[in-house]
């Protein structure tokens, strides 16, 4: 479902949830401009159209020790329907890879990666990523340090888009 068929108290629920998903049900409530019991019923089935995919904590990997970060751009032998699922399920069960993207152009996914060390990341890339099958390049991008990470999406622009085009 497009953003455009949410009202506009659904949106807010998003924001405020996107902003901080610990808050009671009678804070976003009370943020929103609604009572508690239709925006706990605006919550749950926003969970399930799928706008709402989970909650987490937002935990700082270095200060827990996964010191390095690394983006590394992969290009595949082939690229068929078929062997570009296969490599994303094999994705899916390497512990240091974070996040897995498809791209289009000169790479085919770009994959974020989290490591304690060095080492630790020198291991995986030569013992599993590149040894993957299918698997024809790397190129590795190492981390000198973040300037913005920001999850979600800006829901000022989506507004701002929404009041213009109605």
């Amino acid at each position: 479902m497009p953003a455009t068929r949410l009202d506009p108290i659904d949106r807010k629920i998003l924001a405020e949830l996107q902003a901080d998903g610990r808050m009671t049900n009678v804070e976003l409530a009370k943020r929103v401009g609604i009572s508690a019991p239709p925006c706990l019923r605006r919550v749950r089935t926003l969970e399930e159209q799928g706008f709402i995919k989970g909650y987490h904590a937002d935990v700082d990997a270095r200060e827990l020790g996964f010191e390095v970060q690394v983006f590394a751009s992969v290009g595949l032998q082939k690229q068929a329907e078929a062997d570009l699922s296969a490599f994303e399920e094999r994705c899916n069960d390497w512990p240091l890879v974070r996040e897995c993207h498809m791209l289009n152009g000169e790479v085919d996914f770009i994959l974020k990666c989290v490591a304690p060390d060095l080492s630790t990341f020198q291991r995986f890339l030569t013992e599993e990523l590149t040894a993957a099958e299918n698997v024809a390049s790397v190129k590795t991008s190492l981390v000198i340090r973040g300037a913005k990470d920001e999850p979600g999406v800006p829901f000022d622009i989506l507004e701002e888009r929404l009041t213009q085009s109605a």
